[in-house]
């Protein structure tokens, strides 16, 4: 990075473009340093831009380099266009090359392989020390903020090595254990999702995570909590996008509750776990069959198609796989609630499965994206050292 009052030349590479769109702005420093961005580096953003997960990031850079394009210099073509990305560094190196009136450039790449064919021409390069994958509004915005930054309504920040919560009449530190339905949390951040589901003044909560730390579990025996005892909702509903069963859920027999099951036997596996733990008889028909039938009028799950139309009161509302709704069919199931409804919204924009979407357009984004700053909304990122078991703790700390 430039230090203060040294200027400095910096030619752009394309995957520190990806890996970071704002690195445009962080590395020019305002006026301080130069940036330069080869004819090829746009060839490779033009080849991207129809790759489905990196679609929506070229688009941020495209907009970051049009937005900037007064203050940015791009180095023209020098010969022959290369049809090929596998032989565009060479390319890149010889634009760097021919531009003379670049004085020092420096390359920034987080190629290896492209920093030491740089040094053997003798260009200067550098690694973008603040490189980082992009991610989603919803992967970044953890709930927690920094104390001193401006207060976001219901978020966290550490004092102390304590979580204080931005609360309605002030700031409320976390300084317990909320253990519901016999339910341990076995992270901090599970601890603080239980605090945001039990607040009377939030409403909607977006619960983002990858695979196996607990969301849909928490947020069961949240409902089953504040439905069975606290007596504050009628029942419960779990929503959840069908566009894993696709084309397929007409083929399967029987009524749609036998079509759902191949598809939603998590989520009761889970009832069954918790009915365990602490006894929920009201949810079911009869508790004591092998295999009890649960009772309509308390528990209920609902492929979204079934929702519209519908009118939601009352309600403990659990949206599962949000990631994998569009912005307009978030927008569809959430204008359902009616009064007395705690909705929340759970998934990972990492783990998109709807084609039409991505990590940036999906229903989880555009719910952290639209709602961040209200009163009544929350959103935490649950993470840690222990997930569902030590084969899903090596899977995610590997990166598999």
């Amino acid at each position: 990075m430039a230090e203060s009052g040294t200027h400095k030349n910096y030619v752009l590479d394309t995957n520190v473009l990806i890996e970071n769109p704002s690195c445009i702005l962080s590395l020019k420093n305002g006026s301080d340093n130069a940036i330069y961005i080869p004819y090829h580096v746009l060839m490779e953003l033009e080849h991207l831009k129809n790759t489905p997960k990196l679609r929506h990031i070229v688009s941020k850079v495209i907009q970051l380099l049009l937005d900037n394009k007064d203050s940015i210099k791009f180095i023209g073509n020098t010969g022959a266009v290369s049809p090929y990305t596998e032989i565009v560094d060479n390319f890149i190196l010889r634009e760097i090359e021919a531009a003379k009136e670049i004085e020092n450039p420096i390359l920034v790449t987080n190629d290896r392989i492209l920093r030491l064919q740089a040094d053997l021409r003798g260009i200067k390069s550098e690694e973008l020390r603040d490189s980082k994958p992009f991610e989603s509004e919803s992967q970044q915005f953890t709930g927690f903020v920094d104390e001193n930054e401006p207060a976001v309504p219901n978020s966290f920040f550490w004092r102390d090595g304590r979580p204080v919560m931005r609360a309605p009449l002030g700031d409320k530190v976390i300084g317990y254990n909320n253990e519901i339905w016999n339910v341990k949390p076995r992270t901090v951040y599970q601890n603080l999702a239980f605090e945001l589901m039990l607040a009377e003044h939030v409403d909607l909560i977006s619960i983002q995570s990858e695979a196996g730390f607990g969301k849909t579990h928490l947020a069961l025996a949240s409902a089953l909590y504040l439905i069975l005892e606290k007596k504050l909702f009628d029942k419960i509903y779990i929503l959840k996008p069908t566009i894993e069963i696709g084309a397929k859920l007409g083929f399967l027999p029987g009524d749609i509750k036998e079509k759902l099951e191949p598809y939603t036997k998590y989520v009761f596996d889970l009832l069954q776990k918790l009915h365990k733990l602490r006894s929920a008889n009201k949810i079911f028909v009869n508790p004591n069959d092998d295999a009890p039938r649960y009772n309509n009028k308390k528990f209920e799950v609902l492929p979204l198609a079934y929702v519209r139309g519908m009118n939601i009161e009352n309600a403990f509302v659990i949206i599962d796989e949000t990631q994998n709704l569009s912005r307009a069919e978030v927008r569809s199931v959430l204008t359902r609630m009616g009064e007395g409804v705690k909705c929340v919204c759970l998934g990972d924009t990492s783990q998109v499965d709807n084609p039409y979407l991505n990590e940036s357009n999906n229903g989880l984004n555009w719910i952290v994206r639209k709602f961040k700053g209200l009163p009544n909304y929350a959103h935490i990122v649950l993470k840690g050292d222990k997930s569902r078991g030590p084969i899903t703790d090596m899977a995610l700390k590997t990166k598999l």
